[in-house]
């Protein structure tokens, strides 16, 4: 993040629900591979600022690209990898289209069974109670907002240009896929418990999953086999 917001701008999101199973899974990468410069360059249509990803700061294997994937769930479903730090987005023909993400840190991983309840462009973010307890220093980002304490979707937010908001039992997880302004941080465990995607990836799977979408978070004992 820009700015003097920087230092508590990482691993801003909260997450907590109940962990169910999940099929696992095997992937390998398939098919030739892509010039993945261009997925990443900057985004003029937007309301803010997309800058362009510095690909070269980032390991080119978390990068967008469409994988063979080996799964029992249906074409839509979203399954993520925290271990690998993967995110799929299951396709017709054994294949899915593979993000790579930032996941929770130690003590704020789960896993778990959702769907996707909503959906917001450059969302604004409301931080738990938890959260302004852990990081007292949040108080001077946040203003008071409609539904509380918060800071207005931008450029400078913690959940960059999208959020996925998921629910299980009718109830809010308070998990979320989402943005980031820190695009270094994607293959590593270091957010509050969500999946934190680059901006351009996230933009690429807000307008490919539906309202609705099942989303399904592995264990570590479940972590898909990839290769390539």
């Amino acid at each position: 993040m820009h700015g003097p917001w920087k230092p508590v701008a990482a691993g801003l999101a909260f997450a907590a629900f109940t962990a169910l199973s999940a099929h696992p899974a095997a992937a390998h990468e398939g098919g030739p591979q892509h010039d993945v410069r261009q997925p990443y360059a900057a985004d003029g249509n937007e309301p803010f600022p997309v800058p362009a990803v510095k690909t070269s700061q980032i390991d080119r294997g978390f990068l967008r690209r469409t994988v063979s994937y080996k799964t029992r769930e249906a074409p839509g479903t979203i399954v993520v990898d925290p271990q690998r730090h993967f995110l799929y987005l299951v396709q017709r023909g054994g294949r899915a289209r593979r993000y790579g993400v930032g996941v929770g840190r130690v003590g704020f991983a789960w896993s778990g069974v959702a769907t996707i309840r909503n959906k917001r462009q450059w969302p604004d973010w409301y931080p738990p109670k938890e959260m302004m307890k852990r990081k007292p220093e949040l108080r001077q980002i946040v203003t008071e907002m409609e539904n509380g304490l918060g800071m207005h979707g931008g450029p400078h937010n913690p959940l960059g240009a999208r959020a996925l908001y998921l629910w299980k039992d009718n109830k809010d997880t308070l998990f979320r896929i989402h943005g980031t302004v820190e695009p270094e941080s994607i293959g590593q465990s270091v957010s509050s418990g969500c999946i934190r995607m680059i901006n351009q990836d996230v933009i690429d799977l807000y307008r490919r999953a539906p309202v609705g979408a099942k989303v399904v978070v592995l264990a570590s004992h479940q972590e898909a086999v990839a290769g390539g």
